[in-house]
């Protein structure tokens, strides 16, 4: 390996915090159970920082707001979930989603609905 550079992948189900730096970390989320549509039970807002999406492979659909408005992903675009907005993300069983949000985002300073 380079000096300097690191690598890392996740390729278990669900959403793991695959690296921080600082402020900011970045997680990728693979299909499980909480992110698959007919599943769900469940959707999250977080008070402190936005949450940016970006999808790998595979398909996924954020809802956004309680009247859950649907957008679907498209592959290689940024999608930025602004603080306080009520959201879920579903996936497809192949898919992989880049999520990047603030280092200390957790259930703290985060609030679910559920369904």
């Amino acid at each position: 390996m380079t000096e300097g550079l690191e690598i890392f992948e996740y390729n278990g189900e669900g959403y793991n915090r695959t690296m921080h730096y600082g402020e900011w970390r970045v997680a990728i989320l693979n299909y499980a159970e909480p992110f698959d549509e007919e599943k769900a039970k469940y959707m999250e807002r977080h008070f402190f920082t936005d949450e940016v999406f970006v999808l790998l492979s595979g398909k996924a659909k954020l809802v956004i707001g309680l009247d859950k408005q649907p957008a679907k992903l498209e592959s290689g675009k940024l999608y930025n979930v602004k603080a306080g907005v009520w959201h879920q993300i579903f996936v497809s069983k192949d898919a992989k989603v880049l999520v990047i949000e603030n280092h200390n985002t957790s259930a703290e300073n985060s609030e679910k609905s559920f369904f």
